[in-house]
């Protein structure tokens, strides 16, 4: 009891202090006006620090400009996607008999990537999907695995001779759990937005979800889709643009969305060699990120 009043003492003491200081600044405010004299300078205003600016520096990170990144990405297995060699054409499927939340979130990816198509797999093995897929002509595959009657991660293959690589998916929400309807989804070819992969491995992760959508967005449509890196977290946010007149627009959130966390990413069609792989011992730092 004695503890509890000489807290409750402690915090009118501070909020007395704080009244005082906020009266103060008020009176020398009005004096200045009043006087027709600056107020003093206080200094440059101190942004806060966040893990993000504090990020340690790694060998990988790139520059904007780097050229030895430009040559490799020439020859890389997206290089023929960016020249436009090709238009993505998408197989979208998931474990066998999934739950409800699980086919509608399909159903929501397959319209909202153009040229997607669901195909249900019926207990067939993943490297017979991506064998029937690159047989019919498929650019990519998409297979969404669930635990516990949600999705919970997704295997996207390139084809048909990879790269593979595995996402956690976490949060993911439907355009009914965020009251949006899935009917407001265009068939409009979106912008695709790739925003703050930093390094090598980052870019070529963002190569691989853009290479997903068509290269040709259709504006009219005014779709865009965003897939935004913070601290290794890939956000994934669905828009649609609307303009109140011509100077002011905002962002209406279509669905659905979720956050995707990269597990591996391997070199062949789901099989060969691990380019890269999550470990725990890796996590020697906060402050230590991959993308």
């Amino acid at each position: 009891m004695r503890r509890q009043k000489a807290f409750m003492l402690y915090k009118q003491q501070q909020m007395k202090k704080n009244q005082d200081a906020g009266r103060d600044k008020r009176r020398e405010k009005k004096r200045a006006e009043k006087l027709g004299i600056p107020l003093p300078d206080k200094g440059p205003k101190q942004v806060p620090h966040t893990l993000d600016s504090l990020r340690e520096k790694d060998v990988t990170m790139v520059e904007e400009d780097d050229e030895e990144l430009y040559q490799e990405e020439a020859t890389d297995a997206y290089a023929s996607y960016f020249t436009k060699a090709y238009e993505p054409k998408v197989l979208l499927t998931c474990s066998d008999n999934p739950h409800k939340k699980t086919r509608s979130f399909i159903l929501e990816l397959c319209k909202m990537i153009p040229g997607s198509k669901p195909v249900w797999r019926k207990k067939t093995s993943v490297q017979s999907v991506i064998k029937q897929a690159a047989d019919h002509g498929y650019t990519d595959v998409l297979i969404v695995n669930e635990d516990r009657r949600v999705p919970n991660a997704m295997l996207v293959v390139h084809l048909p001779e990879g790269p593979t690589a595995l996402f956690r998916i976490s949060n993911p929400k439907i355009c009914k759990e965020i009251n949006k309807d899935y009917k407001d989804i265009s068939f409009h070819r979106p912008e695709v937005i790739l925003n703050n992969f930093k390094t090598r491995l980052g870019r070529f992760i963002a190569r691989m979800l853009g290479a997903l959508f068509h290269y040709d967005p259709e504006f009219k449509g005014r779709r865009v889709c965003t897939f935004h890196n913070q601290r290794d977290y890939i956000f994934f946010r669905h828009h649609r643009y609307q303009f109140k007149d011509t100077e002011k627009v905002r962002l209406h959130e279509v669905g659905p969305r979720f956050t995707l966390i990269l597990q591996w990413l391997q070199e062949g069609a789901f099989e060969g060699d691990f380019e890269w792989k999550m470990k725990s011992e890796m996590r020697t730092s906060r402050r230590r990120f991959f993308l």
